[in-house]
């Protein structure tokens, strides 16, 4: 029998390739060139530096203050950054977006699609090596962490559909840029600059890529405000799952990946009131709420969506941070 024809996905479809030119623009003009982009031996010691064990001691006693709830979070950030092979695997099998099924096609969802995980491969590489030099870590069991999510892969519950996608990675980048900055804020009060510039840079990042997502899906909304706004509904209400939410399932801890979303809400780097501001931001930003002449099925998205910040920030109200949380990956 013939699979049935999504004729909405069709129409998003024949939208994103609309955007193909503007996508590779921002390839060019938001993204950077990797001879011109920092590298992690920029923050790092050096090797080749007669002084590096020198170095290496002021990195560790920096790193003596960084409270155990603060590491641990910074861990739980590296490894979700770690596990870029899942994303661009599936950025890749998004519908419309890489038609040829080549990573060699000079279409500019495709450019862009490495260009973006490039630049996010430096933020696990230089956590990493950082996390390892400060000697508190079990990188045996970090390590086993960041193999097992990317054994289990990644799936954001976005149906292949690049409308959601783009709703998901407009929401995810700003969720991740809050939570370098929180991080770099509370290395700097722990007495660790380098490690609060690390965050913040690495949030500039993030900042960059945000800027960019929600600029595509601006431009999906201009095109076809009925499907952005329905999409925008269908994503809010899945929730949005954090890439590493894979991170514990079928291993000897299946609970880690609530242990560090604990440890997040407990020490205030990504909170309940950070996921309903988010939502505030990205409906103010594509103003929702003004958007005219719309279907019955977009009108009541419209609804559902213009008070659901509200409702997200109630929830976050009522949240107990919990008392005490267990710590996973130090020694």
């Amino acid at each position: 029998m013939a699979k049935p024809i999504n004729y909405e996905l069709e129409k998003n479809i024949e939208v994103i390739s609309q955007l193909d030119g503007i996508v590779g623009e921002a390839v060019d003009n938001i993204l950077v060139d990797p001879d011109k982009c920092w590298q992690p031996s920029d923050f790092l010691p050096n090797f080749g530096d007669p002084e590096v064990f020198e170095e290496i001691k002021l990195l560790k006693k920096r790193a003596e203050g960084i409270p155990d709830t603060v590491l641990t979070s910074l861990v739980g950030n590296m490894i979700t950054e770690e596990a870029l092979p899942s994303y661009q695997t599936y950025f890749n099998m998004l519908e419309g977006i890489n038609e040829e099924k080549s990573l060699f096609s000079n279409s500019g969802w495709v450019r862009w699609s490495k260009a973006w995980t490039a630049e996010e491969n430096r933020h696990g590489d230089l956590l990493n090596k950082y996390l390892y030099m400060t000697g508190r870590v079990d990188m045996k069991q970090v390590e086993q962490t960041i193999h097992r999510l990317l054994y289990n892969g990644f799936d954001p519950n976005t149906d292949g559909d690049p409308y959601q996608a783009m709703i998901y990675t407009s929401f995810q980048e700003r969720a991740t840029k809050i939570s370098h900055v929180n991080t770099g804020k509370l290395a700097d009060k722990a007495g660790d600059p380098v490690l609060s510039k690390i965050c913040k840079t690495i949030a500039g990042d993030e900042a960059r890529h945000e800027k960019a997502y929600k600029s595509f899906m601006s431009k999906i909304f201009e095109i076809d405000p009925n499907g952005a706004i329905h999409a925008f509904e269908q994503m809010m209400r899945k929730q949005i799952a954090m890439p590493a939410i894979m991170m514990g399932v079928g291993g000897s801890n299946p609970s880690l990946f609530a242990q560090f979303s604990a440890i997040t809400q407990k020490v205030g780097i990504y909170t309940g009131w950070d996921y309903a501001r988010i939502i505030e931001h990205l409906v103010d930003l594509w103003k929702i709420e003004a958007i005219t002449g719309l279907n019955d099925v977009a009108a009541k998205a419209q609804e559902y969506l213009a008070n659901l910040s509200d409702r997200y920030m109630r929830l976050a109200d009522r949240m107990k941070a919990p008392d005490e949380v267990q710590l996973a990956w130090l020694k």
